[in-house]
């Protein structure tokens, strides 16, 4: 239900879809903005990394 990017060739607000605002981008509100925080803050973004091995972190 992703809308299509705006005329000028901006992505749309990675959140909802809707054409991205000046004062928001990436996004298209302070809404979609506190929405991406919330996913980094709460652990739901997550960037791979190795594996720790158990006997290593003694």
């Amino acid at each position: 239900m992703q809308a299509k990017a705006s005329k000028s060739g901006e992505k749309p607000c990675p959140i909802c879809g809707k054409p991205v605002v000046e004062a928001s981008k990436p996004f298209c509100s302070e809404r979609c903005r506190d929405v991406d925080l919330n996913r980094w803050l709460s652990g739901s973004y997550a960037i791979p990394g190795k594996p720790t091995d158990d006997e290593d972190a003694e």
